[in-house]
């Protein structure tokens, strides 16, 4: 994929108190560029889920502005919004399926934002986007699960159909939520590599907020550590000791490290 002169993301000076006055985030100023594979590492609590949440516009900010590919997500509204929100895969912790639908059906609403609404309350998707949907579940080893239903599936069957589903739709960016927390550390490292194999064979940057220091080092090219809604580190992963998230998890590092 050809490079571009625009970061993929670009937070300036984002914060965001909630009603209640809790601080979820706290001058956030972070560019990633396109191709990147990106890991957010912290504590629970720590801000990484507000950062992606605030990225894909799932909730507001309450200062600052973000940019996807050089548009502001910030301020879109309506149409707009919606085109910028095609170009963002989300993948969840919880994997958010219809667990009663089939795998293919699941699959397919990664196409949804392509259609209008009435085709898809009747499953009216064309031949050449099951096909799509299919080729996406082959490339993460599902196939044979294609009209199996959502909750007949494994926990790591189903975060990589969440995954087949980001590959459907074609985004651009990727933001991964935490999308090993709930499994076993085997299923944990599939699950990376298909998100690795979206990343280097159809050149989508992928931003992922994960607990796992090992996977955070096995499959980072970037690390990004916050604490307490703040950026404490960022630096690639190769130039990165393990001092360093000692201290994004016990505190003590200091702002401004190997920024790149």
């Amino acid at each position: 994929m050809a490079a571009t002169t625009k970061p993929m993301i670009e937070c300036t000076k984002v914060s965001k108190v909630y009603p209640d006055g809790t601080v979820g985030l706290k001058n956030i100023n972070l560019k990633i560029a396109q191709g990147e594979f990106v890991v957010i590492v912290g504590l629970s609590g720590a801000g990484k889920s507000t950062l992606l949440r605030s990225i894909n516009r799932l909730q507001d900010i309450t200062s600052g502005e973000i940019l996807i590919a050089g548009e502001s997500i910030t301020s879109a509204r309506g149409k707009a919004l919606r085109l910028l929100r095609c170009n963002i895969g989300m993948i969840f912790q919880n994997f958010n399926l219809v667990k009663r639908s089939s795998v293919l059906r699941n699959v397919l609403t990664g196409r949804i934002a392509y259609y209008p609404t009435w085709k898809t309350t009747f499953n009216l998707f064309s031949k050449a986007d099951k096909q799509t949907a299919y080729e996406a579940l082959q490339q993460v080893g599902l196939a044979d699960k294609v009209y199996s239903r959502a909750d007949e599936l494994s926990g790591g069957q189903q975060q990589r159909v969440s995954i087949a589903r980001v590959l459907a739709q074609n985004p651009q960016l990727i933001l991964a939520d935490e999308p090993t927390a709930s499994l076993d550390p085997q299923t944990s490292r599939k699950v990376m590599n298909d998100l690795k194999m979206l990343n280097e064979k159809y050149g989508m940057t992928v931003v992922a907020n994960l607990h796992s220091v090992a996977l955070a080092r096995e499959f980072g090219q970037r690390v990004v550590g916050v604490r307490a809604g703040e950026i404490v580190y960022d630096g690639q992963m190769s130039d990165t000791p393990e001092a360093v998230f000692n201290d994004i998890y016990n505190g003590g590092v200091g702002k401004g490290v190997a920024q790149s």
